[in-house]
Formats: structure tokens, C-alpha cells, sequence
């Protein structure tokens, strides 16, 4: 900041105070501006990692979604062949006939095949490392942040519970003896329901994900009722 001094001698007090509040007026304009100019930076800030965070949330949804549907169908496909064999084992059905039966329904082989999101947060980690989270109204920055903790949360739990659903080893060995057209019809009946089992978790999962997302989105970004 650049002070100019009076270039003529200041001859009363009344001379001396005019200079001095200009003097004054002009610091504090000078501050004034200066703070403006940083509040209407981070107020810009702010809304360009929102707007990012925002899009990468909804992205997130979208692929929530997606896989859903996909692991939606697994979930029906193994639900129909687990009713099946159920039913045709409580009809004494021959086990050659079950054989038939389980080739109709799986014509590309038995397998689970589930998926997992993979969901993005690469907007949300440059916006706490570039410090532009504290300019975001708190609100909404506590809504970002337990989005993107539900969703950490979700993984790490999904990596725990299906294998306590699902015996992968056995679901293999199971998939290798329908493929050689030998095994037991009761105990396929077991690994096909622990696969359905595994699937529907999937499911409830990302069906509570999606849901919590959405609820915790700020109210202008919350899909309409």
C-alpha cells in the first residue's frame, strides 16, 4: 500500500486532520476491496468444487445404478434355478432329469458374477487438499462429506460380509462339476442359494447406498419426490 504525503505544509490542526481521515478513508477502502476481492474468490471457489463435487456424486449415482441392474438379473437367474432345483427335489424328479434341467437354465455355464461401483471421490480429495472446503457453507459441506463417507463405508463392508455368505472355493468346485455334467443335485441346490444369497446382498446394499446418497445430497440437488 502506497501512502502519498502532503506536498504542501499543513498550516492549522483542521489542515492535518483533512489528511489524516483521507488518509484513513483510503486504508480502509483499500482493505474493504481487498477483502471483497478474496470473499468473491472463495465464494467462486467454493461453487466451482461444489459444482465438481456435485457432478462426481452424480456420476457416482449413475454407476450405482448401473451395476445394480446388472447384479439385479444374477440375482433373478439364480433365484429361478435355486426355485427350481427346490422344486424338483421336493418332487423326487430323477437326478437326470434335473441334469436336463439345469443345462436349460444355465446355457452359458453356472456363475455369480457380481459387481461392485467403483465410486470416484478424485473431486472431493482435491477440494480438502486445496483448502476450498472451508469456504463451502457448512451445511453442504457436511453433506458432502458423509456422502463420500457412506460410500467408503459401503465398500468396506461388502468386502466383509459376502464372504461370509458365500464359500468361494465350494462355488468354484460347484461350477467345475455343472460344467462336467456331475454332481449332486442337492448340493448344487446349496451353493446355487448361497450365490443368490450373495447377489441379493449385493443388492439390498447398493439399494441402501443409493438411497442414503440421496438423502444426504443438499435439498436442491435431492431427486424430486
Amino acid at each position: 500500500m502506497h501512502l502519498e504525503l502532503p506536498k504542501e505544509r499543513l498550516h492549522s490542526l483542521k489542515d492535518f486532520s483533512k489528511h489524516y481521515l483521507m488518509i484513513v478513508l483510503s486504508i480502509l477502502t483499500a482493505l474493504g476491496l481487498e477483502a471483497w476481492i478474496e470473499h468473491t474468490h472463495h465464494r467462486h471457489a467454493a461453487a466451482e468444487a461444489g459444482a465438481k463435487i456435485e457432478a462426481e456424486i452424480q456420476q457416482n449415482l449413475a454407476e450405482i445404478r448401473r451395476v445394480r441392474e446388472h447384479d439385479a438379473a444374477r440375482l433373478r437367474e439364480l433365484s429361478a434355478l435355486r426355485d427350481a432345483l427346490s422344486s424338483d427335489l421336493k418332487a423326487h424328479v430323477p437326478d437326470e432329469v434335473i441334469h436336463r434341467h439345469v443345462r436349460q437354465a444355465t446355457p452359458h455355464g453356472l456363475y455369480l458374477d457380481y459387481r461392485w461401483p467403483m465410486l470416484r471421490r478424485e473431486a472431493w480429495d482435491v477440494t480438502v487438499a486445496n483448502q476450498s472446503a472451508g469456504w463451502i457453507e457448512s451445511e453442504r459441506l457436511r453433506n458432502y462429506s458423509t456422502i463420500y463417507a457412506m460410500q467408503t463405508l459401503s465398500g468396506t463392508i461388502q468386502a466383509q460380509d459376502i464372504p461370509m455368505v458365500l464359500d468361494g472355493p465350494r462355488m468354484i468346485d460347484a461350477m467345475l462339476d455343472v460344467q462336467a455334467d456331475d454332481y449332486q443335485p442337492r448340493e448344487l441346490l446349496r451353493v446355487v442359494n448361497q450365490m443368490a444369497g450373495a447377489a441379493s446382498e449385493l443388492v439390498n446394499m447398493l439399494d441402501n447406498l443409493t438411497k442414503k446418497i440421496e438423502t444426504n445430497l443438499p435439498a436442491d440437488q435431492r431427486p424430486h419426490a
